[in-house]
């Protein structure tokens, strides 16, 4: 599964740093780890953070240039913790650490399936159980999380997260920064518009428009909106 045009995925440097020190970051680690890499520092903005592992040091994002001018930074790669409604955020991080010269890591957990002519983008994190089948492509940034199923000739583009059991029939296109919350299931040939959210349990079966919230069986909107820079 993982060759030709699949190569960049788990291919690590030797230490990762992971930035967003809540439960992503523990998601991603074991990961990490399984791959022979080893996570050597956890970064976050948050004021007053509890680490998430009481073996890894947790810096402030202010501290990182310091910590970085320490280190060899051709040993190391990077991880964004961070979870949706933030893929814009993660996309903007994704951007700082490789102006540092850090490389991204794209991960995936060795239970998913990835279908050999799928495309995967810098910096995807693709969990247990996930699917992703013939001719998805995948852009930069995405989180594609337990069990949750890709079907053929999805367009995920940057920024986008597909929750735990949700599920993209075939042709589905995800805008940036769209999020598929838990459960969830968006009908073939549906387009999931910029910033936009599904929420959990939810049936898609029309497009939906930028910055919309739809919920429900079918889906439909509710007075609420969000736009994540």
């Amino acid at each position: 599964m993982i060759k030709g045009a699949h190569s960049h995925i788990n291919n690590m440097p030797p230490e990762i740093i992971l930035y967003g020190g809540t439960g992503q970051a523990k998601v991603i680690r074991p990961i990490v780890e399984y791959y022979g890499s080893k996570v050597v520092a956890v970064f976050d903005d948050t004021k007053n953070l509890t680490p998430p592992f009481r073996d890894v040091p947790l810096f402030e994002g202010k501290y990182l240039e310091e910590w970085l001018s320490k280190q060899n930074k051709h040993k190391i790669g990077f991880c964004i913790t961070i979870g949706n409604p933030h893929g814009r955020v993660r996309i903007r991080f994704h951007n700082m650490l490789m102006n540092e010269g850090l490389k991204p890591v794209t991960i995936a957990h060795p239970t998913a399936y990835i279908s050999e002519n799928a495309v995967i983008g810098e910096g995807t994190q693709i969990m247990a159980g996930a699917i992703i089948m013939p001719e998805a492509i995948i852009g930069r940034q995405c989180i594609i999380n337990t069990k949750a199923s890709i079907d053929h000739e999805c367009i995920l583009e940057d920024g986008v997260e597909i929750a735990p059991g949700a599920t993209l029939c075939g042709s589905v296109k995800c805008e940036t920064n769209s999020w598929v919350c838990a459960g969830a299931t968006v009908l073939p040939r549906v387009t999931i518009g910029c910033d936009a959210i599904v929420g959990a349990g939810a049936v898609v079966v029309n497009d939906i428009p930028a910055t919309k919230t739809y919920v429900g069986i079918p889906a439909k909107e509710i007075k609420r909106s969000r736009r994540n820079t």
